[in-house]
């Protein structure tokens, strides 16, 4: 898994714990001073406090502050090697409706590589399905902290579980697919072109919470990567991925439209993403009043549960001083 070079694929599951704790404005600020160079400069603030303490507190914000770095500069790498492979047509591009042209008439294999919670809502009829990140069912201490931590950081918000990279993804392609196969790639979210490295990490850090390293525009490509590398040589990739494909480029089957696949969270129970502003754009007041009744509904029960909280608390100060 070295030809990846991502964090994310050196170890078992995902976690952007190390980035919590610090602002986009604050890393971005390190990176001026750093610019991406092996050593790094970091700025001790004062501190009161024994002099053993205060080591020990340096010592972890820089091995944090080490941890942070090393994550944007793998992220800018894979982005490179990414770029490289479209660049020189070792991946060739195409638009989701060249995709749907392609499946139709040159009989050619979608592979599927999105988690089971995106692939469950909307799927390519005839399409294979094999996540290279899948959602992380184990209930060890570690993953049940990494899924409370992605739940309280933005996960309610957005929907966005906790996955952990399939092992098992290029033995299972191989097993279906000999190595001169047309493969084409697929995921919810395709990198574009003109990403730039910085525009990841925003996207990483930013509100409503902290999004894992492989849900960033990237598991198609990062898959592309990895068939590449294993000889396979007749690789396709969707750019902008399906969440930018219209109804009529590929014949879907499941029971949303393919745009809804990658949202969910109390976003997508109240309306207030993207894709659904697009279609209450075109589908009216009828679409929009259905999520305006949901947001009120919203507020009418979080007003109850801070009435009710109240009058618990109000009924055990009675019973206390009795």
């Amino acid at each position: 898994m070295e030809a990846l070079a991502l964090p994310s694929l050196n170890s078992p599951s995902i976690s952007c714990s190390n980035l919590q704790k610090r602002s986009f404005a604050n890393v971005s600020r390190r990176l001026q001073h750093c610019n991406f160079s092996e050593q790094s400069t970091f700025k001790f603030r004062p501190f009161h406090g024994s002099h053993r303490h205060r080591f020990s507190v340096i010592r972890m914000q820089t091995d944090s502050e080490d941890y942070d770095l090393k994550q944007m500069r793998d992220m800018a790498a894979a982005k490179k090697r990414w770029e490289s492979l479209v660049r020189e047509g070792k991946v060739k591009v195409l638009k989701p409706r060249e995709a749907g042209y392609a499946i139709q008439l040159s009989d050619k294999t979608l592979l599927d590589v999105r988690p089971s919670t995106e692939h469950n809502k909307a799927w390519i009829k005839g399409s294979t399905w094999i996540p290279i990140f899948d959602v992380d069912d184990k209930l060890d201490p570690g993953t049940l902290s990494r899924k409370v931590t992605s739940f309280m950081m933005g996960g309610w918000w957005s929907g966005v579980p906790t996955v952990s990279y399939n092992s098992r993804f290029l033995s299972e392609v191989q097993e279906k697919f000999p190595k001169d196969a047309d493969l084409i790639l697929a995921c919810q979210k395709g990198l574009s072109k003109r990403t730039k490295p910085m525009v990841l990490l925003h996207t990483l850090l930013s509100w409503p919470g902290f999004f894992h390293l492989n849900n960033i525009f990237g598991r198609s490509l990062a898959a592309c990567e990895l068939l590449y590398n294993a000889g396979y040589k007749n690789i396709f990739w969707v750019q902008g991925g399906l969440e930018t494909a219209e109804e009529e480029d590929l014949v879907r089957e499941g029971p949303q439209p393919l745009k809804f696949a990658g949202i969910g969270g109390l976003s997508e129970f109240l309306g207030w993403t993207d894709q659904q502003r697009v279609v209450a754009a075109k589908e009216g007041w009828g679409y929009r009043f259905v999520y305006s009744a949901r947001l009120v509904a919203v507020f009418l029960a979080a007003d109850a549960l801070f009435i009710g909280a109240q009058q618990l608390g109000r009924y055990i100060q009675e019973l206390r001083s009795h």
